[in-house]
């Protein structure tokens, strides 16, 4: 069989980011860093963190008063930033700037007293922390994951004042047809100037529909909790390509790839490229003879650590 590489594919600059804040954090603090969640959705980062002595924790209770607290990429509610800022830690901000963007709509509309709905996953820590900055009693913000939902959904009030925003890591094609059913129920909905589901998302996706025209089976690196990871090897099903999701080559199986020609490779926005190349060898070992980059959309966006931060990453 021959490999295809998708492209784009894994680390994107929110990730890259998050990383380096920690990773600079341990060699200027040199104390123990804590990460409220898991900083990015991928088991092998977290691993090679928590063997450079951080400490990853959910409660901000878990963390002793003065230390130092990283939040992790997906960001936080501002409930959780009020604890942290009581236990008077020291808070090095994580949150991907593409997320701070949402947070910042959403406490716009939430100042302006506009009812809200946010479209994304229940319990997804980026949705967490981004209806979190929803503080308004006399306003509300709802949230919903489907067609279904917007069917159920009901405004009793300022139905003509409503706002929209997504999580940054949906389905393109799902979430514009959850937004056409909203604007078709409340008509004068309004939404972000500029879509919400980040840059990263949509190359990769896109890169996966390419890819699906080239290839008998697709794999997808990267974690189950990664939201963008699985909505990757989602849009490698719809697609009509088998997809696997896997979180490393130990996870293939071998009569998965018996009488396949072509297999692509792509990995979610948290996974890092050693574990593409790990993928590669083994198919390599197992008979896999070309391997070919499929040219996609060049990403040259790069977000800027804390100042502070930087001198050790010059």
């Amino acid at each position: 069989m021959d490999i295809l590489l998708a492209n784009p594919r894994g680390f994107c600059a929110g990730v890259k980011r998050a990383i380096l804040i920690v990773e600079n954090a341990l060699k200027i603090y040199k104390k123990t860093i804590y990460v409220k969640h898991e900083l990015v959705h991928n088991q092998y980062v977290i691993q090679q963190l928590r063997k450079k002595g951080v400490v990853f924790v959910e409660k901000i209770s878990d963390i002793p008063n003065n230390s130092i607290v990283v939040f992790s990429a997906h960001g936080v509610s501002k409930k959780t930033e009020k604890k942290a800022i009581k236990k008077q830690l020291i808070i090095l901000n994580a949150t991907c700037p593409l997320v701070t963007k949402v947070h910042k709509e959403v406490e716009k509309a939430s100042k302006k007293n506009i009812e809200t709905i946010f479209i994304g996953h229940k319990g997804h820590p980026e949705v967490i922390g981004t209806i979190g900055q929803y503080n308004n009693k006399n306003g509300k913000i709802h949230l919903i994951e489907s067609i279904e939902d917007v069917d159920k959904l009901s405004i009793e009030k300022n139905s003509k004042k409503l706002n929209y925003f997504t999580q940054t890591t949906l389905s393109i094609t799902y979430t514009k047809a959850i937004i056409e059913s909203l604007k078709n129920k409340f008509p004068h909905i309004s939404g972000p100037k500029k879509e919400d589901i980040c840059y990263a998302t949509t190359n990769r996706q896109n890169a996966v529909i390419k890819l699906s025209k080239i290839v008998d089976m697709i794999f997808v690196i990267g974690s189950k909790n990664s939201s963008n990871s699985n909505r990757l090897a989602e849009i490698g099903e719809e697609t009509g390509v088998c997809t696997k999701q896997i979180e490393s080559f130990q996870d293939i199986q071998v009569n998965w790839i018996k009488n396949i020609k072509y297999i692509g490779i792509t990995a979610g926005a948290s996974a890092p490229e050693f574990l593409v190349t790990q993928v590669i060898k083994y198919l390599q070992k197992i008979g896999a003879k070309k391997t070919k980059e499929v040219l996609g959309t060049e990403e040259k966006i790069n977000f800027n650590i804390p100042k502070h931060l930087t001198f050790l990453s010059s």
